[in-house]
């Protein structure tokens, strides 16, 4: 009798198959090529292979999971609990761990053998420093029974005698300390202040330490920069992959998850938090540092996760009108969140724009500063839901457009986030149709000398988002893709790089030795295939479409400048993604990389209050266009699914690239399609 077959799905992988009842959970793992630490060799000895099994229905991946469609906790597992320190809640070891029926399976950063490569570093930015808290040190007069005052009033005069700081409030709660904190200096305090109205923190004697975090909440990536509040110098930063990756990849999905699930968005909501508090110890461990020495958060996110991170239902953003619960700037005390910096720290969270367009996008303004451009500028922030600005100092339009998860790797068949051993660069010759790449954790291309001896470490694992953006152009260019997006089924008597993959065809970017041997594993071929050709194509089109909507709009049919900004537009060719049609035809030397405009907008009001308040008065005046009610997107849409473009030109870009030979594919005798030049 055949044994029952079970469903697993791992996150954020999205990697996923059947297996036979009773399989452990690592051995399904490594034979999707799920990225799963074991150093013992699966003995249950080193606990590197924690994963966490979901709760509830997943329609997209037709799974009820629950941890009962897992075998009971081991002796393995108990052992290792009582040896090393107890798994976390709702932790098992992958080794000792059995399928008994369908499950999502989440594998966290620290179980993962190729860590992330979170590309969210703080680049360097002058930043005029008035920080929104400030330290004040203060001799406090003892008390005097001729003049009888509470020790409060005299640090409150004192504070107004050295430092001229009049009408202050002192939460209630620190008054527990003051006395003490007198007491231990002999009079002598520092007193945090926040925006000279409030005392929210208080030291006995010298205290020099005054952090503030800038945060960037990405629907895939969360980043953390530390930065000293008194010279505005970035001390520490840390990133991590959104925990909240495993409720869905996109958007889209989390909010379904939350219509589907009461208590998704709470679920969500204390993923996110706990994933910030943990950066936020990461961070001033770096430094030697204490939690409560940061005093202050400044944070971007998206409209959703904005919503998510405040504790509020997001479902109104999943529908039209797509209503935002707030879209002003939002100051509380970070506790009130369950943020765990020092008790008195404040939170400032930078105002929505629409309903899709989020506080990221606001980030990315008070960094890039277009409404000071006298050239027509575009800002793209390419994600899961690609952000889009476009004017000057006359006028300034924002829109959103749903790209999906294929430029971060989702939804490709070979597809992976940035780690040692994904492809991060691709050149093929449109001769040989032979390609060359690079993959993360070597500086050496694929053909030269020492390739194999430097990857040895971790091997050809897959292909990240900015390499499926360079092999795809590179496919067009070398003439294995047509205009439409199709692979050449007849290429395949010129070059075995050209497969028959069922009904299309694929190309072989990467094909293993058969003696290259990686641990006990051998590396699997990596392909492109037409499914993946096309999903980059809808989320190009989804991109472009918004662009083409915004000039229309703004009454332009040109572009001077281009800044892309993000993770992923750090890191994309700017030649390849304008070849693909994700960005407008504009001079290749006036597209650029914007860095993490975002995270960078975090840190300037983190450092200077008064760009709170520029911020805030610039995104009234933003016109919002809602790309789903424009008439115009289907068709722009449409165009947009040809390379570059089905109806506009590109002269700009096709003035330094050569434009393939125009070829289509027809059908031929007998339903097969053959090439016609």
């Amino acid at each position: 009798m055949t044994e029952k077959q079970v469903k697993v799905v791992f996150t954020p992988s999205g990697r996923r198959g059947s297996f036979p009842m009773h399989t452990p959970l690592l051995d399904a793992a490594r034979s999707l090529g799920v990225d799963i630490d074991s150093v013992c060799g699966g003995r249950g000895l080193c606990g590197r292979c924690q994963i966490t099994c979901a709760e509830g229905a997943f329609p997209k991946h037709q799974i009820h999971s629950a941890t009962t469609h897992l075998s009971p906790l081991s002796d393995t597992e108990k052992n290792y609990s009582q040896r090393k320190k107890p798994l976390a809640s709702g932790r098992r070891l992958s080794c000792h761990t059995l399928l008994l029926d369908d499950c999502v399976i989440d594998v966290p950063p620290e179980s993962q053998v190729h860590r992330q490569v979170v590309r969210k570093d703080a680049e360097h930015r002058d930043i005029e420093l008035d920080a929104a808290t400030r330290l004040y040190f203060v001799e406090v007069p003892e008390p005097d029974m001729e003049v009888p005052k509470g020790d409060l009033q005299h640090l409150l005069e004192a504070l107004e005698a050295e430092w001229g700081l009049t009408g202050l409030i002192c939460d209630t709660l620190l008054l527990r300390s003051l006395q003490p904190a007198l007491k231990k200096s002999g009079r002598s305090l520092t007193v945090a202040v926040h925006k000279n109205t409030s005392i929210v923190a208080l030291w006995p004697g010298v205290h020099l330490n005054a952090y503030g975090v800038a945060v960037d909440v990405g629907s895939t990536t969360v980043a953390v920069h530390l930065c000293d509040l008194s010279s505005g110098e970035v001390l520490a930063s840390a990133s991590m992959m959104n925990p909240q990756i495993r409720f869905g990849e996109d958007l889209m999905s989390r909010v379904s998850y939350v219509m589907m699930h009461p208590e998704g968005a709470a679920e969500m909501t204390a993923s996110i938090r706990g994933a910030l508090n943990d950066l936020f110890a990461n961070v001033a461990k770096q430094v030697k540092g204490a939690v409560e020495d940061i005093l202050e958060i400044t944070l971007v996110a998206n409209p959703i996760m904005h919503h998510l991170l405040l504790g509020i239902d997001p479902v109104e953003l999943g529908g039209a009108p797509f209503a935002l619960t707030t879209d002003a700037a939002i100051e509380v005390a970070a506790r009130e969140l369950d943020l765990k910096i020092n008790y008195g720290g404040r939170l400032y969270v930078l105002p929505c724009i629409a309903g899709h367009v989020g506080a990221d996008t606001a980030g990315v303004i008070l960094s890039e500063e277009p409404q000071k451009q006298d050239k027509m500028t575009l800002l793209v922030d390419v994600g899961t839901n690609a952000e889009i600005v476009l004017g000057d100092k006359n006028r300034l339009l924002a829109c959103s457009s749903p790209t999906g998860p294929a430029f971060e790797g989702a939804q490709i068949s070979s597809g992976q986030r940035a780690a040692a051993g994904a492809i991060e660069r691709v050149r093929i010759d449109p001769q040989s149709l032979e390609p060359r790449f690079r993959v993360i954790g070597s500086e050496l291309w694929s053909n030269e000398t020492d390739f194999g001896g430097q990857i040895t470490k971790f091997g050809v694992t897959g292909i990240c988002g900015s390499g499926i953006i360079e092999v795809v152009a590179e496919m067009y260019l070398a003439g294995i893709i047509t205009v439409d997006g199709v692979i050449d089924g007849s290429l395949a008597a010129q070059s075995d790089r050209i497969i028959a993959d069922g009904r299309t065809f694929s190309y072989v970017l990467y094909q293993p030795d058969i003696t290259e041997i990686l641990g006990i594993e051998r590396q699997s071929p990596i392909t492109i295939t037409q499914n993946d050709v096309r999903q980059i194509q809808l989320a190009k089109a989804a991109l472009y479409a918004g662009v083409k909507l915004l000039m229309d709009k703004i009454g332009t049919d040109h572009i001077d400048r281009i800044r892309l900004a993000g993770a992923f537009g750090s890191h994309i060719n700017v030649k390849h993604a304008m070849v693909l049609g994700l960005i407008p035809d504009c001079a290749l030397d006036q597209v650029s990389s914007a860095g993490n405009a975002a995270g960078t907008g975090a840190r300037i009001a983190l450092l200077n209050r008064q760009s709170r308040n520029t911020i805030e008065s610039l995104v009234t005046n933003i016109e919002k266009i809602e790309t789903a009610m424009e008439p115009k997107f289907q068709q722009y849409f449409v165009d947009a699914m040809a390379f570059p473009n089905k109806t506009d030109p590109f002269p700009n870009l096709f003035s330094v690239v050569e434009k393939p030979a125009e070829k289509a594919l027809i059908e031929a005798p007998g339903g097969r399609k053959r090439r016609r030049k």
